[in-house]
């Protein structure tokens, strides 16, 4: 987990606004597994399909957008693991759900990278980082679906991506009116300081 941009290329992500070094990444990252976990636990069943609808993509893909791919995926790795070896912050639906929690993993370093190259200050960029991190989570959670249900791709796609299209929009545009807002203050925060530290510089 870097603390600055890769190159000078890359775009800074929100989080890199909170001064520190390797403890405040790591704390990023636990806390990153922390939110997908929480999310996890808001959750309701819905008609066709066997996976509940939860909060955790929106916290995945918001969440790698603002931390960038270093944070989002060890934090990402972080909720798996502590999973696996038995804390109960699954959402609890079953093993045939494992694809989509494998899917958080590599969407979160998909979209983090994203975040990094694009930048998160443009709504058109946060729905297309977003949506491609979409794409990785309806893939890997169908692929899931068919390989513990046995479903075809079809039955696959049927209950596994259909039924969260609408939701996922919602989320999706959350986000690209969430992020851009948040950096539109943060510069302004940060406008208003330079001409103080310039002052108290110059005292």
């Amino acid at each position: 987990m870097s603390s600055v941009a890769s190159s000078s290329t890359d775009h800074h992500v929100l989080s890199d606004v909170i001064p520190g070094t390797w403890v405040r990444d790591g704390l990023l990252a636990v806390g990153f597994a922390g939110a997908i976990a929480a999310s996890a636990q808001m959750q309701f069943a819905l008609p066709g399909t066997t996976v509940p609808f939860t909060a955790q993509t929106f916290a995945v893909l918001a969440g790698a957008l603002a931390l960038g791919r270093g944070r989002a995926a060890v934090g990402s790795l972080l909720y798996l693991a502590l999973g696996v070896v038995g804390l109960p912050w699954f959402s609890g639906a079953g093993p045939h759900t494992i694809g989509y929690i494998v899917g958080f993993v590599a969407a979160a370093a998909l979209v983090g990278t994203l975040a990094r190259r694009l930048g998160t200050d443009r709504p058109g960029r946060v729905v297309l980082a977003m949506a491609a991190g979409n794409l990785v989570i309806w893939a890997c959670g169908a692929t899931g679906l068919a390989l513990v249900l046995g479903l075809s791709p079809v039955e696959a796609i049927a209950a596994g991506v259909v039924p969260f299209l609408l939701g996922d929009a919602v989320k999706l545009l959350a986000a690209a009116g969430v992020l851009p807002a948040t950096w539109a203050l943060v510069r302004g925060v940060q406008r208003r300081r330079s001409p103080l530290r310039a002052r108290h510089t110059g005292a």
